[in-house]
């Protein structure tokens, strides 16, 4: 995958780089009180260095099993991430991963099956088992520790702390967010602000990426409509 290509993997979809510690430390935590429900959403990517960007995303419930698909289209690049996964009573599980990249006509494919997501989520599922946490009070004021797998299935940990709530006036109209930090541990100089819709997990309202003390990635809810179940 050469490097254009490796941007593309890694940008579009910060807002997807975050999981769950499965295990004992799940067993902790209570049943999540906000229920998924379907939405479909799209939003405004702004990256320092790139065109401003659109993405789509869409969650669905299909036969027992969620689904989880984000797309996004930077000028000739292109990329999208769709997770198929459960929701248990130690939270989300997946079930199937695929993604694909195209910078100019070339690019490249990743997919990880239910036997590699056994022990840790895909980062699609991930994002909505965070919002559920967060949405539900998490781990209250403390940091809790997050791991996941990436487009490639390798591990990957990031720390994350809940802020509270935040009124944001968007694209699709005002609303009441909950904040919640993330910072990987090895890289200190970045933060990503996250701001999670109450009412549907999931769904992003805004997230802001910092790299030493400076936003370089902001991305806001454009628009906004339910689904049936």
């Amino acid at each position: 995958m050469n490097r254009p290509l490796r941007a593309l993997a890694r940008l579009p979809f910060l807002i997807m780089l975050l999981a769950w510690i499965p295990g004992p430390a799940m067993s902790a935590v209570p049943e999540p009180e906000v229920l998924l429900q379907p939405f479909s959403a799209s939003y405004r990517l702004e990256v320092k260095g790139w065109p401003n960007a659109t993405i789509e995303h869409r969650l669905t419930r299909e036969s027992g099993h969620w689904q989880s698909r984000m797309q996004a289209a930077i000028a000739v690049a292109r990329g999208n991430e769709r997770s198929r996964f459960i929701v248990t009573p130690d939270g989300v599980r997946s079930v199937n991963y695929a993604s694909g990249y195209s910078l100019l006509g070339v690019g490249s494919s990743y997919r990880l099956a239910g036997n590699e997501l056994a022990g840790l989520p895909d980062r699609q599922a991930a994002l909505i088992e965070l919002s559920r946490r967060a949405l539900n009070g998490g781990c209250g004021n403390d940091a809790c520790r997050l791991v996941y797998q990436d487009h490639r299935g390798r591990e990957e940990t990031l720390d994350y702390r809940l802020l509270g709530a935040e009124v944001l006036s968007l694209p699709a109209g005002e609303f009441e967010a909950v904040k919640v930090e993330v910072n990987d541990p090895e890289t200190p100089e970045r933060k990503m602000l996250f701001h999670f819709h109450p009412q549907y997990p999931g769904l992003l309202l805004a997230v802001d990426y910092h790299r030493d003390g400076e936003r370089t990635t902001r991305l806001t809810l454009t628009s906004l409509s339910s689904e049936s179940r």
